[in-house]
């Protein structure tokens, strides 16, 4: 069946000025009650903050809810936009990163940092450029009215491959031997951020279309677990910068630095990847979440790879800090971008109604 125009309410309409709201309160209480940053510092099992992954948790679940298991069937039929996805994620993102964390920090503002810096900086940049996203994007592309069977599908494989190739790829990048892969992370970040909330939504659509049939659900339970999942986000984003938002105040310019090799490399990786998507025919729906994808970065693997290697006090610490407070409003825009071009695209022919299949 075809997928149904998601409408957008007062949270999705307004969400920038939510966001914009949300960063400053976050910033705020970290910078005037640093012992609440002190204290979610603690709540971490496997360098995964607690309180984030029950936000991400109360995000993804209801977008799960919504997926049925035809489209993800479906999505397994069209190869391509997988192929796309995987190419991006894996021989351009960590590649361009590690091209544009050299070109800004050595040679742009080279003059301006010390050679400890620049060496901390880079490579906490390219630990983040190669930790493809597998959370966060089933949230941009359901905001952007991406294909959401293909998302599932794109960011299962992309945590498997990560699997494999995140240790020898960042391994090659930062020219150093004796990584250490965080497994239980990427492991428990798989659980929490796709595999529970995948079972949970599953059984719930199933139970709730059986007991009150599928107008019901659409109508009545899909309304108000969409609010819930962008106050998940928004409850996120004050987490985060209550967390972490203190270093904009603190160190300003070299956040700059930092942020603006984070952002080229960010809307590089999007516009080519959105543009081949557009040369080789794709549907919007396809094309949106492949562009996403390969924009977006797995902040917790990131992270605990950069504290794990080089410490929490670290320059490469730092730096994939700043690529979790910048991110978030620059996928934001790129939905934006996404939507305002979505009559560019083929439109899918007119598919025959049939009963929905909820195996």
């Amino acid at each position: 069946m075809a997928e149904k125009e998601r409408k957008l309410g007062i949270w999705e309409k307004y969400l920038t000025i939510w966001v914009a709201l949300c960063i400053l309160v976050g910033t705020g209480l970290g910078r005037l009650l640093p012992q609440i940053s002190d204290f979610l510092a603690r709540l971490e099992v496997a360098h995964i903050s607690v309180p984030i992954a029950i936000c991400l948790f109360a995000m993804i679940y209801p977008i799960m809810v919504q997926i049925s298991w035809e489209e993800i069937k479906n999505a397994l039929r069209s190869p391509r936009p997988i192929g796309l996805t995987l190419f991006a994620n894996w021989v351009v993102k960590p590649f361009s990163m590690a091209l544009f964390a050299w070109l800004f920090l050595s040679v742009v503002f080279g003059h301006l940092l010390t050679p400890d810096q620049i060496q901390q900086y880079r490579a906490g940049l390219i630990l983040l450029g190669v930790a493809p996203c597998t959370a966060m994007v089933l949230v941009w592309s359901y905001l952007a009215r991406g294909n959401m069977g293909h998302t599932l599908v794109m960011t299962a494989i992309n945590s498997l491959t990560m699997v494999v190739l995140y240790a020898p790829l960042a391994m090659f990048l930062l020219g150093i031997s004796g990584i250490v892969v965080p497994w239980e992370t990427i492991a428990l970040s798989v659980a929490i951020y796709i595999v529970t909330p995948l079972i949970a939504g599953y059984f719930t659509r199933r139970q709730v279309i059986r007991s009150k049939g599928i107008n019901w659900f659409e109508k009545r339970l899909v309304p108000p677990l969409g609010k819930v999942s962008i106050i998940a986000l928004l409850v996120t984003l004050v987490i985060l910068f209550t967390y972490q938002g203190y270093i904009i105040v603190e160190l300003p310019a070299i956040i700059g630095m930092i942020t603006l090799g984070i952002l080229v490399n960010i809307l590089v990786v999007f516009g080519v990847t959105y543009v081949v998507a557009r040369l080789l025919k794709f549907r919007y729906e396809d094309a949106a979440p492949v562009a996403i994808i390969a924009g977006s970065n797995h902040f917790e693997v990131a992270i605990a790879v950069a504290t794990t290697l080089f410490g929490v006090a670290s320059g490469a610490a730092l730096a994939t800090v700043v690529g979790v407070l910048t991110e978030v409003p620059i996928m934001l825009g790129l939905v934006w971008l996404c939507k305002a071009t979505r009559r560019t695209f083929p439109r899918p022919l007119p598919e025959v109604e049939t009963a929905p299949s909820d195996n």
